[in-house]
């Protein structure tokens, strides 16, 4: 049997966050955690929640433009390097882990901050790590020219 031209992640990256929201929310449930100031958390969770969305559509466009598939399990056409991309080889992780930080917020969850730690770990060993190695393969030098000159995050 072939192996598929993709990366072979574990899960798409939104539900691995979505699951760490919903396991962040049941935790809150059973233990309630204490409560920031309304106003600190309204206004760092707004702030938040308006930059991960912005970087999350930059980055879905710079895809989009490059003519290469967003989807993790369908293979690239070509490395962007454009657009968020400049600043951060994964913009579309950086700003979910920022919206997911915002709703924790929002919401008053802040056990979902500590599940975003396991989240993270997750994301980088499951999906970003496999994506690169992915990468290197299929793009050789061009890729490993980028991943020189780009932070894997931030």
């Amino acid at each position: 049997m072939t192996k598929p031209d993709s990366p072979g992640v574990i899960a798409p990256p939104p539900l691995i966050f979505l699951a760490g929201l919903a396991l962040g929310f049941g935790l809150e449930a059973l233990l309630p955690s204490p409560s920031l100031a309304g106003w600190l958390a309204w206004t760092l969770g707004s702030a938040l929640l308006l930059a991960g969305a912005a970087l999350v559509a930059s980055f879905a466009r710079a895809l989009r433009r490059a003519h290469t598939p967003i989807d993790p399990y369908r293979p690239p056409t070509a490395i962007v390097s454009v657009g968020p991309y400049r600043l951060s080889r994964n913009p579309g992780y950086l700003g979910m882990a920022l919206v997911y930080v915002a709703i924790c917020l929002l919401a008053g969850a802040l056990w979902g901050l500590v599940v975003l730690i396991a989240v993270l770990a997750l994301i980088d060993r499951g999906v970003i790590v496999r994506e690169e190695r992915y990468l290197e393969a299929k793009f050789g030098e061009e890729y490993r020219r980028y991943k020189g000159s780009v932070r894997r995050w931030i």
